[in-house]
């Protein structure tokens, strides 16, 4: 699986013009199955989004995670991140999962999110999106498991 995360100041998903998601300070997720992924790694993703050092201690440096101060969370299904863009002019997307594997593992991982953290959005998997943000900093990362 693979995940860019951004340190927002807020965040929204919306579908058809109605607001399906939104946080306000936390971290917004853009994710990606590949073909070969499992739950295992699923667990292991969420896990890093959630104790990834990227918020400012009283001493303005990296060393807080998103579970240590309690922020948003807005998961967006993106399969597009899971492109090879290695030869030629297009991408090709055959790493990615199949639209139902890649359901599935994102539903689980939506799941394990809720269990875990406590304000928790989510986008639409399949679905034309708008998302907006505030990027604080800007601040991105591209986390693999």
């Amino acid at each position: 699986m693979i995940t860019v995360i951004q340190r927002v100041n807020s965040a929204q998903v919306t579908v058809a013009c109605e607001m399906v998601g939104r946080i306000d300070k936390g971290i917004m997720a853009l994710v990606a199955v590949e073909k070969n992924d499992s739950e295992t790694q699923a667990q292991k993703l969420l896990n890093k989004i959630l104790s990834y050092r990227i918020f400012a201690d009283s001493n303005d440096r990296m060393n807080l995670s998103l579970a240590d101060i309690g922020g948003g969370l807005l998961l967006v299904p993106q399969f597009t991140l899971a492109a090879d863009t290695n030869s030629g002019n297009r991408p090709s997307f055959s790493p990615a999962a199949s639209p139902e594997h890649g359901l599935q593992l994102f539903t689980y991982l939506s799941e394990l999110a809720l269990q875990q953290h406590p304000v928790v959005a989510f986008g639409q998997f399949g679905a034309d999106m708008q998302v907006s943000l505030i990027n604080n900093g800007p601040v991105t990362f591209m986390l693999k498991a």
